[in-house]
């Protein structure tokens, strides 16, 4: 599967190819912005909400972590190893299993659903388009981007939720404090 996705990509023209290499970089933009704007919505919400869209990047950073942990165990190279491909084969220690960039996508999108339900029919498939550039561009395996995608859709909200009972406390404190008397 993944050479036919490869193989097909070099088909396309080459604006589809700029396309898909920077695309996936620049979703990772419209996701922070995303989450800015879960902040600004949030910011007179209850405590325990507002604490869940602060908390929502930080559950991102721990879903790729571990998968950092999981490419330093697996080692799987890359497919691209001897391939033509759109996008330049990364040196051969950057390991192919997961995929972070789908890790991070899919992780920003779970947690600003999370943090933000009503997003959830525009960050999720834009999650899964970036996971798919990915094997496109010819960087990742199909199974690399998917257990990436199912890694940060799960765990970075996972993580998130976990923080939200110590964050929520330091929020009420901060609103208290800084509230005018």
């Amino acid at each position: 599967m993944y050479r036919d996705i490869a193989d097909f990509a070099l088909t396309t023209p080459s604006w589809l190819h700029t396309f898909a290499e920077v695309g996936t970089d620049a979703g990772l933009f419209i996701f922070a912005a995303l989450f800015v704007a879960c902040w600004w919505r949030a910011r007179n919400a209850p405590a325990r909400e507002l604490a869940i869209a602060v908390v929502g990047p930080a559950g991102v950073v721990g879903a790729y972590i571990l998968s950092e942990i999981v490419k330093l165990l697996v080692r799987e190279d890359r497919p691209c190893r001897g391939v033509t491909t759109v996008a330049a084969c990364p040196p051969l220690d950057d390991w192919s299993f997961p995929s972070n960039h789908a890790v991070i996508a899919a992780g920003a999108a779970g947690a600003l659903t999370l943090a933000w339900r009503a997003l959830a029919w525009f960050v999720i498939p834009l999650a899964a388009v970036m996971a798919f550039s990915r094997v496109f561009v010819g960087v990742h395996y199909p199974h690399d981007v998917a257990a990436g995608f199912l890694i940060g859709l799960v765990l970075a909200p996972l993580f998130a939720l976990l923080l939200v009972g110590a964050v929520t406390p330091v929020i009420r404190v901060l609103r208290t404090r800084l509230s005018p008397r």
